[in-house]
Formats: C-alpha cells, sequence, structure tokens
C-alpha cells in the first residue's frame, strides 16, 4: 500500500487492522497528523469502522473484516478529507498536582548529577511545559507524555525497580507519565500525584486520552494527604 497525503507508510495489523504512520519533521508534527486522521474518522464513523488507536506517530484502524477488505478501509482513508485545523479545542486539560521530592518516589538527586541542574530547577522545569498526551498503553491508564524539557532528558535506569508506587510522576528520555498503580518501571521518579488515572467499573475508567494536554504544579506533603477532600484542578 503506497503512502499519500500525510501519511508516509502503511502495514497490515493481523487480520483485521491498518496502522497508518505520520509524515513530519517533529513529534509534535507526527503526532498533530495523527490527531488529524483521528479525528477525520472519529466524525465520519463508518459502519465498518471499529476502533482508533492513536499514538505517537501512527494511528492503528481495527475493522470488521465481514463487511470490508485491506483495500476498501485503505482506499477509504486515502481519499477522506482531514481538515488541517488545530484539534485542541476537543482535547481535555488535565492540572495534575505533585508532591515533589516524596520519599517513596525521589530521584531527584539522581536526575540532578545526571543533568547538571540543581533539585529545585528541575522540579521548576517540570512545572514549566505543557504537555501532550501521545500515547496511553504499557498499563490502564498509563499516558506517554511529551516533550520533556530537553535539559531533563534522563536515560531509564539501569536496573529498573521491581515496583514503582501507584501515583509517581517520572521521566524517561524527553517523556514524563504518572503510574497509575503500582508496577515495574525503570523511570526517573520525581514525587507522587494523588488523581486517579485508572477508576475501573467507571463509565471513563481511564483519566488521560491521547491528544489531551497535561500540566503539573507543587503541592505540598500536607496537601498530598488531604487530597482525596479536593477537586481535581485545584
Amino acid at each position: 500500500m503506497q503512502a499519500f497525503g500525510p501519511v508516509r507508510r502503511v502495514e497490515i495489523a493481523g487480520e483485521d487492522g491498518l496502522i497508518f504512520y505520520a509524515a513530519g519533521a517533529s513529534l509534535a508534527e507526527l503526532n498533530q497528523q495523527i490527531a488529524l486522521l483521528h479525528q477525520a474518522l472519529s466524525e465520519s464513523r463508518p459502519d465498518w469502522l471499529l476502533e482508533l488507536v492513536p499514538s505517537y506517530d501512527s494511528l492503528m484502524l481495527v475493522f470488521d473484516m465481514t463487511e470490508v477488505d485491506y483495500h476498501r478501509v485503505y482506499q477509504y482513508v486515502a481519499t477522506l478529507p482531514v481538515s488541517t485545523a488545530t484539534t485542541h479545542s476537543s482535547s481535555t486539560l488535565h492540572r495534575l498536582p505533585v508532591w515533589y521530592g516524596a520519599p517513596e518516589a525521589n530521584d531527584l538527586a539522581l536526575v540532578s548529577q545526571a543533568t547538571g541542574i540543581p533539585e529545585a530547577d528541575i522540579i521548576q522545569r517540570h512545572q514549566a511545559q505543557t504537555y501532550t498526551v501521545y500515547a496511553v498503553g504499557f498499563a490502564p491508564g498509563f499516558a506517554y507524555l511529551g516533550e520533556l524539557d530537553a535539559g531533563l532528558a534522563t536515560p531509564r535506569l539501569a536496573n529498573p525497580r521491581k515496583a514503582v508506587p501507584k501515583g509517581a510522576v517520572a521521566i524517561a528520555d524527553r517523556q514524563t507519565a504518572v503510574y497509575p498503580d503500582v508496577s515495574p518501571g525503570g523511570w526517573h521518579l520525581l514525587g507522587l500525584c494523588p488523581v486517579a488515572l485508572y477508576t475501573p467499573g467507571c463509565d471513563k475508567p481511564v483519566l488521560m486520552q491521547a491528544g489531551d494536554q497535561v500540566e503539573f504544579y507543587a503541592i505540598s506533603e500536607a496537601q498530598y494527604h488531604a487530597w482525596p477532600a479536593e477537586p481535581e484542578d485545584n
């Protein structure tokens, strides 16, 4: 299948899926192309479309193989009008509180040693960005956020932890994330977030979706422990 417009490559994914890879010069541009294609397909919503799974620079489309085949899906997407307007108006901004330097999640000294940036400046820089949710995966509710300040880019730990605490705010390379539950992980930890990112059984169990925006802000230890009584967007 040939490239077209904003799509540089198309690959088959199993019996009922296609993956469309965006063309672009930067991660932001690649992800924007995917967001626009995702929005166009979500709005047109043909009967045979079962699922859309956006990621950094790709969009997986799952179709009903009793209704269409690869060729018809490819032709539909290749000829689908895609607006060049921004999609931020349809995204949600999440402001997430962080108890930076919480004892259970504190790699600030390691990050400082690796980057040469003082711990207080690491915290300030982490809060200064507005991040985009590029993908949701690894674990339910785990959102990959980018891009992190280039000065904070830190490689993963040589020996990943067997158990990262729930709510740990972490960085790796030029990404940041919040662990929605206890799990293994190799990212450097900056603190703890009290907001639930994954609530099984709810109508909307996952808080963040691809394309959403995220900002972090600092709270105290006392505010962290009192959080259940406070709203998300303080």
